[in-house]
């Protein structure tokens, strides 16, 4: 069965979101990865199915690593399934992947996937971004600063 062409408006669908990584991680860069999945696991993720609350990227032997992602087993799939929490390669240019891996090596950063989405063509895409882990404190001035911005966008609301 062809699946139907996406309209002008239906860009992202997003199915699995890491709302956690703009709270603990300051974000630097973010890429857009091809992600190499079996046929199952299209098929769950397309039911909506899949987490990337714990995941991370990794840089091994030149290629970037998914790690931890869950996507459960498809419903219908037989002994053809897929294992849930297998690690999956992220496509990105060559040059990407340097720098990532340059980037991780000297700088202490991490690779977080902030969401998994469909494209409009309907590729399985990885929103990968490059950040720096945040301490305490830092995550309390970044609640602070997001409370005041709330606060004043309602005021200027109020009285404009």
């Amino acid at each position: 069965m062809a699946r139907p062409r996406p309209t002008e408006f239906d860009k992202k669908k997003i199915v699995a979101e890491n709302r956690r990584a703009r709270f603990d991680y300051a974000i630097d860069e973010v890429y857009e990865a091809g992600i190499a999945l079996t046929g199952t696991e299209v098929k769950s993720l397309r039911f909506g199915e899949g987490s990337i609350a714990e995941s991370y990227a990794d840089v091994q032997e030149g290629e970037v690593w998914l790690i931890n992602a869950n996507i459960p087993e498809f419903s219908h799939g037989n002994r053809h399934n897929h294992e849930p929490k297998r690690p999956r390669k992220l496509l990105l240019k060559g040059r990407e992947i340097n720098k990532l891996f340059g980037a991780v090596a000297r700088q202490g950063m991490t690779l977080v996937p902030l969401s998994i989405y469909f494209n409009a063509k309907g590729r399985a895409k990885v929103e990968l971004a490059l950040a720096k882990g945040r301490k305490a404190h830092d995550k309390r001035e970044y609640q602070a600063e997001k409370d005041w911005k709330r606060e004043q966008g309602r005021l200027l609301r109020e009285h404009g």
